[in-house]
């Protein structure tokens, strides 16, 4: 019995040591940088009505361009899988959660310009200004 707790303890410290230690020996950081880019699949076909997404999305564009809804276009429609809680739009110096998020990009164009709104998980799309790319 005082073999078997001594090798349990062993295993139990080595477990310890190992998950509180990086490469480097350095303890882990949480990083703010997604560590992979997110995959996509196509979802939207010409002629198909809006969802509510994808309503919000060009609703907000038109405020912020101060056009009418019917001059924004809707380019694409993607669901993707983020790779963190950044939803492929990190911001500088911010925290994210390191786990997948299910969400969708949705692309839209007035004037010959394209705008990205990314949504996620239970956040509703938002413009993002420097997209991140999907992965081939």
């Amino acid at each position: 019995m005082r073999r078997l707790t001594a090798t349990l303890l062993a295993a139990l410290l080595g477990c310890v040591l190992m998950a509180g230690c990086g490469e480097d020996g350095d303890t882990a950081s949480v990083t703010t940088e997604p560590t992979s880019e997110p995959t996509s699949e196509p979802t939207s076909e010409p002629g198909q009505p809006m969802t509510d997404e994808q309503q919000q999305a060009v609703s907000d564009l038109a405020q912020r361009l101060d056009v009418e809804e019917d001059a924004i276009e809707v380019v694409s429609v993607e669901d993707v899988t983020w790779p963190d809680g950044a939803l492929g739009c990190p911001e500088p110096g911010k925290m994210y959660t390191q786990a997948v998020v299910e969400g969708r990009r949705i692309v839209l164009a007035h004037d010959g310009t394209e705008y990205a709104y990314h949504a996620g998980g239970d956040r509703a799309p938002f413009h993002c200004a420097d997209p991140k790319p999907a992965a081939d």
